[in-house]
This record gives structure tokens, C-alpha cells and sequence, in this order.
């Protein structure tokens, strides 16, 4: 039996979420952007924020919707979340977030949900708040709406090679090309193009007051080893700092270390990890 309630919290306790978001911008940052955007009305969100802690007051949240998105959570918040969660059926494609937390989570959710598709435990949250020291690619830029054709087999490839399944299966990809034209109306969408070829491509995916998140970062395999995704990143996470968020963070699977060079080139520094589990 839970001794600390949960609840979900509505548009009167957002001054409460903002100061749980505030205290880890990166592994909240998809909730504040919802937040911004949305208040804490889940019905024009898609998604629901539940809130653990004693009385009135919020220590730990957590984001309920297509993903899973702990913040802030505490061993005690991790188990009663856990123990609220497992009595439904799983809504969620996947949990995010900072590692602890989210394996806490999976550890007694598993149980309930059954496999996972995949688990990864360690995948470094990297930060920049400075212009990167080497020299920005002049030719990566941003993508044009009228490029979203050109970007689109660039960003299914992507995906399919980082999650592992196309993003084609359920809607022929109608839903995810939107999700594409949205970035690039925009202006989140970063490319560089041979002809009307993308060669590479970054977009920045969640934007809040306090961190841009970078996702779908992706290399052509024919243009891979040559020396072109550092200037590229370089030139991305410039244009971000200038235009758009005081940092840039992203995470990055910890076996990927071509990957990690590129960005600890770029100045990235630790700022723990994450892990992610798919279903």
C-alpha cells in the first residue's frame, strides 16, 4: 500500500512541475516543451503528468503518454510509479530518461509488460554551452520546405538503423513524414546536400528556454569515415546556440564511439546517462 499518494496534475500545480523541470533540464526537456506549449491540460497534450509526493507537495514527476519519461525521481517515487503503471496496460512505445530512474522502473514493470524489444542501460547524455573550437561545415544548413522531399528517405534510413524497426510500418509513414515537415517549417531541420542527395542530417528535436535536444543524427554510409560529420555538427550546434537555446544536449549509445569523437570534438562534456527501453 503507497503511503505517499500520487495523483495527476492538473494547470494548478504547473509552477510546481516548471521547478522539477528546472532542476534537470535534459532528461525533462520533453516535458517542458509540452508544458510550454500545452499547460498541463492532457487532453490537448496527449499525454498525462502524475506527480509523487507527500501532502500537496511535488518531488517527483512523471510523463505518461507515447513515452515514459521519469524526472527527478526518487527510489520511493520510482517504485510507486512502477507499482501505479503496472495495474494498466502499457500505452507507452518506450521509457526515457536518466538512467537509475528508468531502469528502476523497467525492473518492476517488466513483470507486467513482458519483454522489451530492446534495453539499453548506458547511453551518455552529452551538453555543449559553447560554439564548437573546430570549424563549422558552410554547407550544412537549414533544410527548405521544399527539400522535405529529398530529407524524408534520409530520415526513414535513420531511424530504421537507430531503432531498429521503419517507421513506415504503421501509417506507410504519413505520421512521420509530418513529424518531418513540422521540423523543417520550423526551423529545426539541418542538412547537407550533394545534388539533391542528403548526405547528412541533424534535427533539433525538443526546444525549451533552457536546452535544445539534437536527434536523428545521420551520415550517409557511402560518406561515413571521410571527415564530415564533426564540421557538420560543428555547424548545427552553432546555428543552435545563436539562434535557438543557451545549450544543446543529445544522447548517444555508449558503443558508439565514432560517434562520441564526433561530439566531444564539438565540445560536448558529460552531463550523465541516460537509457532507453523500446517495445
Amino acid at each position: 500500500m503507497l503511503t505517499v499518494p500520487i495523483r495527476q496534475l492538473g494547470e494548478s500545480e504547473r509552477a510546481a512541475v516548471e521547478r522539477i523541470l528546472d532542476r534537470d533540464p535534459y532528461a525533462g526537456a520533453q516535458i517542458a516543451e509540452r508544458v510550454a506549449a500545452h499547460g498541463l491540460n492532457w487532453w490537448r497534450s496527449d499525454g498525462r503528468i502524475f506527480g509523487y509526493g507527500p501532502g500537496r507537495r511535488v518531488e517527483s514527476i512523471i510523463w505518461s503518454g507515447a513515452h515514459l519519461v521519469p524526472v527527478c525521481c526518487t527510489p520511493n517515487a520510482t517504485a510507486a510509479f512502477a507499482d501505479m503503471l503496472g495495474s494498466e496496460a502499457r500505452i507507452c512505445s518506450s521509457i526515457i530518461g536518466r538512467s537509475d530512474q528508468v531502469l528502476g522502473l523497467w525492473e518492476r514493470l517488466g513483470g507486467y509488460w513482458g519483454r522489451a524489444r530492446d534495453v539499453r542501460p548506458n547511453q551518455p547524455l552529452l551538453v555543449a554551452e559553447r560554439e564548437p573550437a573546430i570549424a563549422p561545415d558552410p554547407e550544412v544548413r537549414l533544410v527548405r520546405p521544399s527539400e522535405v522531399d529529398q530529407l524524408f528517405p534520409a530520415a526513414v534510413a535513420m531511424y530504421t538503423e537507430e531503432v531498429g524497426v521503419s517507421p513506415l510500418l504503421d501509417d506507410g509513414g504519413r505520421g512521420y513524414r509530418r513529424r518531418i515537415a513540422e521540423l523543417v517549417k520550423g526551423k529545426r531541420a539541418y542538412a547537407r546536400f550533394l545534388g539533391d542527395r542528403v548526405i547528412f542530417k541533424a534535427e533539433l528535436a525538443i526546444v525549451t528556454r533552457r536546452t535544445t535536444q539534437v536527434q536523428g543524427v545521420w551520415v550517409d554510409p557511402e560518406f561515413r569515415g571521410r571527415g564530415l560529420a564533426a564540421p557538420a555538427m560543428a555547424a548545427v550546434v552553432r546555428d543552435a546556440l545563436r539562434r535557438v537555446s543557451p545549450t544543446v544536449s543529445l544522447y548517444v549509445n555508449d558503443y558508439n564511439l565514432s560517434a562520441r569523437r564526433v561530439y566531444a570534438r564539438c565540445g560536448f562534456v558529460s552531463a550523465g546517462a541516460f537509457a532507453t527501453v523500446l517495445f
